[in-house]
């Protein structure tokens, strides 16, 4: 069993006495009866959850799957009213307290009556953490703030409180980084801070909207643990909305499918997994990625697409030799190491899977890859270009030739540009287009190429799910052609419905074209469909590096072996079986 999970289960036995020993009350937690929800808009009313009615039993995680836009989150939300005003409401969400004695119409209480409701009978972990973290505070005082704002004003408790809910949800060094800002976290432990600001009160619903979007397997694992805690030991019910179906298969007992705003299957997990009703819940649980399963793309006619040539004969496009990234320190901290003397190439037409933990180094390597970050030591020579002490004007006829796929699409967007300024913007920085006008019809192009109509290129940022900015994301990536793409995370937030299309398109974009590309993701079934070779990273350092066949299936580091055993099985029986190899393999770690 890990720190995280441990030092949860021991303040789990001091805490959860009365809850355990008493019975739990009959009954559902909480029950949405044919509710809708409208919004109003410039175009009109969009209607994005239409008469869905669905029961959160007591004790019982319950998870929502579905494609992006097909109501999901504001189905989650509507069960704490956190709507916005342009949100018109129909149906009745009943919310019953922890000990069954009353039972209210949360769609009918006032705005102070909801204010003692969240946090302390249910919270909401939210998708994007950047969205809910304010950069200039502490993360300390940000979790404090649920306490304060529910009666505890003790400062000595206060920060006790923080420290031991960061503890639970795997925060390393809590003692210290309970004073540091979100900006010194990496995107992974950003995550579970807010997963820490919800639990932090104990309530008796928890609504996980995409809690492990961010995280590698490791810290997945160890977050999944803790929402089976809260539900065995402090007698919790979570509703976790999530596109992954291992994720799925490893947690829920209840599921519910929705498509469109509309529910279109529920029941128990086994039942929805071996024996699914709906031809649409059949055609998710096919699209879903397994390791082993090699991702193969045809043409009209059905014929393979394959790269032209052998990528191992194709010239190197980035190299690196003796690569250290260093993050200076600040008053008494110490300078930081995020990249620590790596060694490795990129050939032109070759996909270069990167796996490792949140805060191993990967997305800095990306960055300095694109140049943005500087290189503090050793060599790496991007397209010919030696990016070690480089200028950016040796450097900027190179960025044309250079795509990045963002991790986090809300906030590399822009928020005060329509989705086709957004992502016309590097075709017209580089004088491709003269304006977005010129630029309207490719764009519409690219858009439909990742599964996006050509209406969205009017909306903003906020007016689009996570997975629909991903995509939006993608071809913005893609937009130049570029013969180097970094790929930080590209398909995190996608359903796997979605995710499947735009990795069969990445494919072929990649044979076709023949760009080089960094491919890095926490998710090891994806990076096995993808990739000619995996690199392994931990603490800044690349621990195994080799064919993608030979590392998924014979790894040969620790820390490979914990990263794959972490890795949730899209099947109920086996990742069960699965768990307990995990947990075996960390007890033999320890």
């Amino acid at each position: 069993m890990s720190d995280a999970i441990a030092a949860a289960a021991g303040s789990a036995a001091a805490t959860s006495a009365a809850a355990t020993s008493a019975a739990t009350p009959s009954g559902d937690l909480a029950d949405v009866k044919n509710l809708s929800v409208s919004f109003m808009t410039d175009a009109g009313s969009i209607k994005a959850v239409d008469k869905v009615s669905l029961r959160i039993p007591r004790r019982t995680i319950v998870g929502v799957v579905g494609e992006s836009g097909s109501g999901k989150s504001v189905t989650a939300r509507s069960i704490i009213k956190l709507l916005p005003e342009t949100a018109t409401t129909s149906g009745a969400v009943m919310l019953s307290n922890r000990d069954g004695s009353k039972e209210l119409d949360v769609l009918k209480l006032s705005g102070e009556e909801l204010r003692r409701v969240r946090g302390s009978e249910a919270a909401m972990v939210f998708q994007e953490p950047n969205s809910v973290l304010n950069p200039v505070y502490t993360i300390g005082w940000q979790i404090e703030e649920g306490l304060r704002a529910h009666g505890l004003k003790d400062k000595k408790e206060l920060r006790a409180k923080a420290i031991d809910i960061l503890k639970k949800v795997g925060i390393p060094d809590a003692e210290t980084r309970v004073d540091y800002y979100p900006h010194q976290f990496s995107g992974g432990q950003k995550q579970r801070i807010v997963i820490a600001m919800a639990l932090v009160l104990n309530p008796g619903l928890i609504l996980a909207d995409e809690p492990t979007t961010a995280l590698d397997v490791t810290v997945q694992a160890e977050i999944l643990d803790l929402l089976r805690l809260a539900r065995d030991e402090f007698g919790a019910s979570v509703l976790i909305i999530t596109h992954n179906m291992g994720v799925i298969a490893d947690v829920a007992d209840q599921v519910v499918v929705m498509y469109r705003g509309h529910v279109v299957e529920q029941g128990d997990v086994e039942q929805i997994f071996y024996h699914p009703r709906e031809a649409y819940t059949q055609r998710l649980l096919a699209a879903v990625p397994r390791i082993g399963q090699k991702l193969v793309v045809r043409d009209v006619e059905g014929r393979p697409i394959e790269r032209r040539t052998d990528w191992r004969t194709e010239p190197i496009a980035v190299k690196a030799k003796g690569l250290t990234i260093t993050y200076p320190g600040h008053l008494t901290q110490p300078d930081f190491v995020a990249v620590d003397g790596v060694d490795f190439e990129i050939h032109r037409s070759e996909v270069l899977g990167l796996v490792g933990e949140s805060g191993s180094g990967k997305s800095t390597t990306g960055r300095a890859i694109a140049g943005l970050q500087r290189v503090s030591g050793g060599s790496l020579n991007v397209l010919g270009v030696e990016m070690n002490g480089v200028r950016e004007r040796q450097f900027k006829a190179k960025r044309a030739d250079i795509g990045f796929v963002f991790q986090d699409p809300g906030s590399s967007f822009n928020p005060l540009m329509t989705i086709a300024e957004n992502v016309a913007e590097p075709l017209i920085v580089h004088h491709k287009y003269s304006s977005v006008a010129d630029a309207k019809d490719y764009v519409g192009d690219l858009l439909e190429m990742v599964q996006l109509p050509r209406a969205y290129m009017t909306r903003f940022p906020h007016e689009l799910s996570g997975g629909q900015r991903q995509r939006a994301s993608l071809a913005r990536g893609l937009a130049l052609k570029p013969s180097l793409l970094i790929a930080d995370e590209p398909t995190s937030a996608l359903d796997v419905s979605v995710q499947a299309k735009v990795l069969e398109l990445f494919k072929k974009l990649q044979a076709e074209i023949g760009f080089a590309c960094l491919f890095i993701t926490h998710d090891l079934a994806v990076v096995d469909m993808l990739a000619d070779r995996i690199m392994v990273m931990h603490k800044g350092k690349i621990v195994e590096h080799g064919d993608a066949d030979d590392i998924m299936r014979h790894p040969q580091n620790p820390y490979t072996q914990k990263l794959l055993a972490s890795l949730p099985v899209p099947d109920p029986r086996e990742q069960r079986l699965h768990r307990e190899h995990l947990h075996e393999l960390l007890a033999a770690q320890a």
